[in-house]
Order: structure tokens, then C-alpha cells, then sequence
């Protein structure tokens, strides 16, 4: 019996059942009803339509019923007819070869009587490998691969044809080879194996998908809402490439243009807030210069608004010098020296 290391179905169909051909035999082989049949003829083979047989290389005792002289029973028997070179080959045999074979065996068409069919067909009994047990081996060895370790989900994108194999004795493996991963898809080549011998290969194509952070607008947000969780939402969804490591809540970001309810908000639809305007233009402000515990400090006029960091021009009140002046978190300014 075959033993397989993966799920492994075996499928062999005996098309000619014995008791039926012995019936069919007994009620046939009577001289003189078959073109072949003579007065001389002590070699009877009755022929079925089709002949499922267990080796690749198959003789005529194999696929026919001989009977007759002893002796040239053993010798007919053991005339080989052909060989299955493939899984799945059908090879068909007609009077005129099986006659011929015989002919150069040195048994004569005159000592044979042919009856039963025209023509046989003969197959191999094979086992077959389900498609599935391919995808399941595969998708295994890619959940064990470092690489597609961040990866939620491993989905086949094809399922490879059934693979039928040879039957008889002995171990088929499958063995699973990484072809790559580019972007979000892999490829894994299958190889079966028939007692260390390739049998034949099947591929299989895997779309990989990722659990990522969604934001998702809960109302309809108009431009220059400031984004918060009352009117946005996290969610897990599957995405075709891995979030980045550093992704964060967008709460704080400003809409830059009006956000449909239950619309994912992304990147492009959002900028940081302004900074608030700490110093008006016209307003008096305090220049302050702190340099090394010595501190000087002046009123001037600002010319213009202020955001904190951000630099403007500035009049002195006593020098009236226009100079440039960096506004101060506290609402002071700084000169630029």
C-alpha cells in the first residue's frame, strides 16, 4: 500500500471485472466465429475494452485472458505490449498489433484465436493529490517564514489542479519550496515526491493582508474640524501593506476640506493646527534680551501678527529701530542679533 505524508486519495477503478470476463470467456472461444480462428489454432485470448493495470510496463497476460497448449500459454503471456511512460497515459491496442507482438514472439496469427474486443485500452492505476493539500502545505511554509510574520491573514489566490501519480509501493512526500515575496503577494512552488524521485510540481499564489488602524469620520466633519474622539473613530481593518510602526490617532489634525460621515480619514485630508497668534500686529510688546543672567528689557511696537517661534518686525519705542524679533512662548519677543 502507498504511504503518503499528506492527504493522499487513491482512486483505482478496476474497469473489467474478473467474474464477468470468466463468464464472457466461457460463453465465447469457439473455433470458427472470429476472423482469426482456424483448425490450427491452439492459443485463445479473449480481449477486453479496457485494462486498468498496476506497473508502467505491462505484457499480454496482463491485460488479456489466455488460454490453450500449456506452453504457449507461459510464452504468450509474458510478451510485452507496451509501456506507460506518464501518469494518466491511455495507450490502445488493436488485433493487428497484439497479432503482431505475438509474430515476432514465434507464435503465428494461425495459432491464435482473438475474441472479445476490437481494441483494448490500458491505463495505469494511479492515486491523486487534492489541489487543497498543496495550498494547505503551502500556506504552512509561509506562516513559518520570518518574513510575512506581521502578516494577519495569508489568503490563496489559486488552487493548483489535482496531481495524479503513479500507484503502487511506496512514500510520496511533499516538499515546499518559498519562490518570494514582493509587495503584498508570495508564491510557493510544491513538489511531490515518489520515494525521492520528482513526480511533478504545483504552485501556489498567496495575497497577504494586514490588521491596520483606521480613522473613520462618525459625523460629517466641515473644513477646519479639529479632529477628536467624539467625531472620529479608531477601527481594525485589513490592509495590503503593514501600518507604519510610528501610526498614531489623528485627534488633534485639522480637516482641510469637508469629511463625509463613515469616510476613512486619511493623511492627505488632514494638516497640523496653526499655532494660536500670540502677538497682534500694533500691539505693545516687551523686547527682552537675557543673555548670560543679564537682563534687558525695552517696549516696542509689533508690525505685524505672531505665532510662537515665528519671527516679525518690530519698532523700537525709544530708538524707533525697526528690527527682527523672535516671538517668545510667554508673548515676549527676542531680537535676532
Amino acid at each position: 500500500m502507498k504511504k503518503t505524508k499528506t492527504l493522499l486519495q487513491c482512486h483505482s477503478v478496476i474497469r473489467c471485472p474478473a467474474v464477468l470476463i470468466i463468464a464472457l470467456v466461457l460463453s465465447m472461444s469457439v473455433p470458427g466465429r472470429t476472423d482469426n480462428a482456424t483448425s490450427e489454432a491452439v492459443l485463445r485470448v479473449y480481449l477486453a475494452r479496457e485494462v486498468t493495470i498496476e506497473n508502467n510496463i505491462f505484457s499480454l497476460g496482463q491485460v488479456a485472458i489466455v488460454r490453450g497448449d500449456e506452453s504457449l500459454v507461459t510464452k504468450a503471456g509474458q510478451v510485452t505490449l507496451g509501456r506507460i511512460s506518464v501518469p494518466g497515459q491511455k495507450i490502445v491496442l488493436d488485433r493487428n498489433v497484439i497479432l503482431s507482438r505475438l509474430a515476432s514472439s514465434g507464435i503465428s496469427a494461425s495459432q491464435v484465436t482473438l475474441t472479445g474486443a476490437e481494441k483494448t485500452v490500458i491505463t495505469r492505476k494511479t492515486s491523486s493529490i487534492k489541489g487543497s493539500d498543496f495550498v494547505e502545505l503551502a500556506g504552512t511554509l509561509l506562516k513559518a517564514n520570518p518574513s510575512v510574520q506581521s502578516v494577519s491573514r495569508i489568503d490563496p489566490v489559486n488552487i493548483p489542479a489535482d496531481m495524479v501519480i503513479p500507484a503502487g509501493d511506496g512514500e510520496v512526500k511533499l516538499v515546499g519550496r518559498l519562490i518570494g515575496i514582493k509587495g503584498n503577494s508570495a508564491r510557493v512552488q510544491v513538489a511531490a515526491l515518489l520515494d525521492g524521485r520528482l513526480i511533478d510540481t504545483r504552485e501556489v499564489a498567496f495575497a497577504l493582508r494586514y490588521i491596520c488602524n483606521k480613522a473613520v469620520a462618525l459625523v460629517d466633519l466641515p473644513k477646519g474640524t479639529t479632529l477628536s474622539p467624539e467625531n472620529v473613530k479608531i477601527r481594525k481593518d485589513l490592509a495590503d501593506s503593514p501600518q507604519p510602526a510610528d501610526w498614531t490617532a489623528p485627534y488633534g489634525l485639522v480637516a482641510i476640506r469637508p469629511i463625509e460621515a463613515n469616510s476613512v480619514v486619511t493623511s492627505r485630508m488632514l494638516s497640523e493646527p496653526k499655532p494660536q497668534v500670540l502677538i497682534r500686529r500694533n500691539q505693545i510688546v516687551v523686547l527682552r534680551i537675557d543673555n548670560a543672567g543679564l537682563l534687558i528689557t525695552a517696549s516696542a511696537k509689533a508690525l505685524e501678527d505672531g505665532h510662537a517661534g515665528e519671527h516679525i518686525k518690530v519698532r523700537n519705542a525709544d530708538s524707533k529701530r525697526i528690527i527682527l524679533a523672535k516671538v517668545r512662548e510667554d508673548g515676549t519677543v527676542e531680537p535676532v542679533l
